[in-house]
């Protein structure tokens, strides 16, 4: 006997209602983004660079503002991937159907100034000084380190930019970006950034964001940040600091405290010692140990424990995690697009405003559930998150 049994099929029809600008520029927009970057914003930093166009283009600049952001928000995607993305929902509109030169031109016309403006506009703080893991005291934590390990195509006029790092067996493969920021350690947002060739080294490239320090920061730096005109300068930002010696440096003892620190003077700038013990316990039980010198403007030791500050210097670890979010969860470890140095500093604009704009919404989410600590919240989920329109 045969058995037929039927088997009915629900179907339900779900419509999404999206707002974008009318005529041409209704593909100018980043899904949820947008509202990070309103259309307001985005017209103000491309009249200040003077990036507008003359006359009304099917492809206006405001569009190729967003459009180029939307590149570094799918790597994975060619040009026209990309406009596909951002015009996916509005059929029926009688939009430009745009060639991969058209779009290609657009970034040529719009340039690298309104991305950089952009960058600026974002970048600072993120969160208030009250979110848990923001603040050491009265200091909001911040932190400088630099990034080698953005690749680029491997052209001649990217090389006469950047050269090529030496490698083991000769050089590397592609010439890299020598990206330098500085983080607010609590978020892992960017206060300020600035990038170019490797050859002016981490320190020339560090000193170009010093004026982004103020009285109500500290600065966690690792030991190629301990030169002492460096922390005199520094110094002379009135931002308190905590760094790593390196093991040659044999500062004078000036005065032994009770905590085991002691007080002496680095570049002219009264400094405390503090020697910390590491020790690591493998799975096994073998241990393995070490110890470094730390060097701080807080020279109370009974207002900033030895023991705290040596805690607090794990933090400068958040300025990896920052530039791993960006390399390998954003940028998806890929070869950036552009052969020539004046697309790539487009592209790094871009890339540092999308960066920041993600770990603003992040900081924002993470604020309506207080008591959460900002850095609780996966960097993965909210590109994810973004990319879903």
């Amino acid at each position: 006997m045969r058995v037929q049994s039927a088997i009915s099929v629900a179907v339900t029809t779900i419509t999404k209602t999206i707002t974008v600008a009318a005529g041409v520029f209704a593909p100018g927009h980043l899904g949820e983004l947008t509202q990070l970057v309103p259309f307001e914003l985005a017209d103000a930093v491309l009249a200040d660079a003077r990036a507008g166009q003359r006359r009304l283009r099917m492809l206006p600049s405001r569009v190729g503002l967003y459009f180029v952001l939307a590149l570094g928000l799918f790597p994975q995607s060619g040009y026209l991937g990309v406009w596909g993305k951002l015009t996916a929902a509005l059929d029926g509109l009688g939009l430009a159907a745009p060639s991969a030169k058209a779009l290609r031109d657009l970034r040529r016309r719009l340039g690298a100034a309104p991305l950089k403006a952009l960058f600026e506009a974002l970048a600072g703080p993120a969160a208030w000084p009250r979110m848990p893991g923001v603040c050491f005291g009265q200091y909001r934590t911040v932190a400088f380190d630099g990034c080698k390990s953005v690749k680029v195509p491997d052209t001649g006029r990217n090389r006469a930019w950047l050269g090529k790092m030496n490698a083991a067996l000769g050089q590397a493969g592609y010439p890299v970006i020598q990206l330098m920021t500085l983080v607010e350690t609590g978020t892992r947002a960017l206060l300020g950034a600035v990038f170019g060739s490797t050859a002016d080294g981490e320190i020339t490239w560090a000193r170009k964001l010093l004026h982004l320090l103020d009285a109500t920061m500290l600065v966690l730096m690792d030991r190629g940040f301990d030169g002492a005109e460096f922390l005199r300068e520094v110094a002379a930002t009135k931002a308190q600091f905590l760094v790593r010696l390196t093991s040659v440096r044999r500062p004078p003892v000036l005065r032994q405290l009770p905590d085991g620190s002691f007080t002496s003077m680095i570049g002219g700038v009264k400094v405390r010692i503090i020697t910390a013990e590491v020790t690591v316990t493998c799975a096994d039980g073998t241990t393995y140990g070490s110890s470094c010198r730390l060097a701080t403007t807080l020279l109370d030791h009974r207002t900033w424990p030895a023991t705290a500050l040596i805690a607090l210097y794990h933090e400068r670890r958040e300025h990896e995690i920052a530039y791993l979010a960006l390399r390998h969860t954003l940028l998806d470890g890929r070869v950036l697009r552009s052969g020539d140095p004046a697309g790539l500093k487009q592209e790094m604009w871009a890339l540092l405003a999308l960066y920041q704009m993600l770990r603003i919404a992040i900081t924002d989410a993470v604020a309506t559930a207080p008591g959460t600590d900002p850095d609780r919240a996966s960097y993965q989920v909210a590109v994810e998150t973004a990319g879903t329109w």
